[in-house]
């Protein structure tokens, strides 16, 4: 074993050192930041510019409104928000009270949300008005132990002018806010003087955000992140960055970030939201990538860095307009959440001058557990070197008790400030996970000479489709209501733009009359959007196993060889 490997197996970094990732809560990482950047840009959203002591007021008034309707320490606030300043606020008002924040996607459909809303046991559900999200809340309050939805209006948070534009011509998205004594006004919500009353939590144990993730197996649990989890991950995030304030703290450089990512997932909640503000640097959010924005924003705004996935940064390069760009501002990109391939890396940095450098995270370490690095000779096809203070193993594939052939490849195992608590009410989950402080991924990994990591193979049957994570066994069971369809298996199959998408393929019931078109404009429309598949195939029969399973690995080989 060489030095570099030996750094692996201890708390030293191979490149960056060594670093102490002292205890500190959520809270006091975002109100130290606004006593340092005050009146500094942090958000800036289509237009409409919030100082950190413009997003700290919110904060507080948020903070103090949830307790006076009862809100308590350990609490589940629920946030089904797109990339909008609430999201913000409403995130940091409730940590600050201890209570716990659960991430929802805005692509949920009714089920999807009334599952983590009563697993999560979430109390009040913050969202806005825009028509693909308050219809899914409403239904959800109406049919679940939900409490309170509090509503926000998207024409609010925007500066003067765009907010009369936006009433006048997207009526059609937005949705009206009913009357109900279940239902709060989010400008309601702020009209209190801010002076809330501290409470105690311990940054190493307390539970700041309840993540959702299908884990290795596909079935949602929550991740439980302390607050020493997201905060150790944002200031392990920085400690790569050569631009970043603790490698210069006399005059860091201004971080602008593109806050394309959508901060409900747990890669832009790390790499966007609190590694920014732990740097003290600004957002420049859009609700949603629209590669014409971005590139827009890159031009006009100096924007220094955009974490992203693979696709956004093939969409840039597909614009038309990129020749026209200036990006000398720009001087990173992370990417993440599906592999990143050479060719685009190398065909990016060509035409922008920035550095696309890949990473590696999952749910369950609070966002990054790897990265390529910024300066110097990072390698093609790697997630590259652990963060500082975080070690790694590569155990036996089939025994994981065991260590990995030496040389060979290994499931990929990993300890750090970073790692979660344990999945929400699922102690047999976690079983499954760890191992002493070392958690599984069920990614199959390799180690080169210099401790660069290489992903190689996965455990898991999730299919990645543009950074999202879709299990397959989801979709099948959705199938399986359909009176038609006897057994059904669903894969992943490449695709240029997403990386993956979801294919079915179904055996009927033998007086089922029905094609694979017809089922699969069924099956779409019960699926969110990214879950969708590409096909529904017919088949008389699946591979099965010699016991009689359903063999999905053998469909894979069949399909893809």
């Amino acid at each position: 074993m060489n030095d570099i490997q030996k750094n692996i197996e201890s708390n030293k970094h191979p490149i960056m050192g060594e670093y102490d990732f002292a205890p500190l809560s959520v809270p006091d990482m975002f109100f130290d930041a606004v006593k340092q950047y005050d009146d500094d840009n942090l958000l800036d959203f289509m237009g409409r510019k919030y100082s950190y002591n413009d997003v700290a007021q919110d904060v507080r008034k948020i903070a103090k409104a949830l307790q006076e309707m009862g809100v308590k320490n350990g609490d589940r606030i629920g946030l089904f928000l797109p990339n909008v300043p609430h999201y913000v606020a409403a995130y940091y008002g409730a940590m600050a009270i201890g209570a716990i924040v659960v991430n929802f996607s805005p692509l949920y459909t009714v089920e999807e949300l009334s599952h983590q809303v009563e697993d999560s046991g979430t109390r009040f559900l913050f969202t806005v008005n825009a028509s693909a999200l308050l219809p899914t809340a409403l239904e959800v309050l109406e049919q679940s132990s939900l409490e309170r939805l509090v509503v926000g209006t998207i024409e609010q948070a925007l500066p003067p002018v765009k907010s009369i534009l936006y009433r006048l011509f997207k009526r059609s998205e937005m949705s009206p806010i009913p009357v109900a004594d279940n239902i709060t006004h989010y400008f309601d919500l702020l009209q209190n003087d801010g002076e809330y009353y501290l409470t105690e939590f311990d940054p190493l144990k307390d539970i700041a955000l309840l993540q959702y993730t299908g884990g290795t197996t596909g079935t949602p649990k929550g991740a439980m992140l302390s607050h020493q989890n997201i905060t150790a991950n944002a200031r392990q995030i920085n400690t790569l960055d050569p631009f970043a304030k603790m490698h210069n703290p006399v005059e860091p450089a201004k971080d602008k970030i593109l806050g394309v990512l959508p901060f409900f997932h747990v890669f832009a909640n790390a790499c966007v939201l609190n590694r920014t503000i732990n740097n003290g640097g600004s957002i420049h959010m859009l609700p949603r990538f629209d590669a014409d924005q971005a590139l827009d924003a890159i031009d006009k705004e100096s924007i220094t860095a955009m974490p992203g996935v693979p696709t956004m940064y093939q969409a840039l390069l597909d614009n038309p307009k990129i020749d026209s760009i200036d990006f000398s501002s720009l001087r990173a990109c992370i990417s993440g959440g599906a592999p990143l391939s050479g060719d685009l890396k190398n065909k990016f940095e060509a035409k922008t001058g920035s550095r696309l450098i890949e990473g590696y995270g999952l749910t369950e370490s609070s966002g990054v557990v790897s990265c390529n690095p910024y300066e110097g000779e990072g390698q093609v096809g790697s997630i590259g070197l652990p963060v500082p203070g975080t070690k790694i193993r590569l155990v036996d594939k089939e025994d994981h008790e065991k260590a990995a052939p030496k040389g060979g490849p290994g499931e990929l195992t990993f300890a750090g400030p970073q790692v979660m608590q344990g999945y929400w009410n699922r102690p047999d989950a976690d079983v499954e996970v760890f191992m002493g402080e070392y958690l599984r991924t069920g990614d199959v990994a390799t180690v080169d000479d210099n401790g660069f990591i290489k992903i190689v193979d996965r455990i898991k049957d999730m299919i990645s489709v543009g950074g999202f994570k879709v299990f397959p066994t989801q979709i099948e069971q959705v199938l399986c209501h359909h009176e038609s369809v006897r057994e059904t298996l669903v894969i992943g199959v490449p695709d240029d733009y997403l990386g993956e998408r979801p294919k079915a393929f179904v055996v009927l019931e033998n007086d089922a009359n029905i094609g694979g078109d017809e089922l699969k404009e069924w099956l779409n429309g019960e699926l969110g959007k990214h879950e969708r598949c590409v096909d529904v195939v017919i088949r008389d029969e699946l591979p099965k196993t010699m016991i009689g399973k359903l063999d999905r690995k053998a469909l894979r080989i069949q399909e893809l060889g």
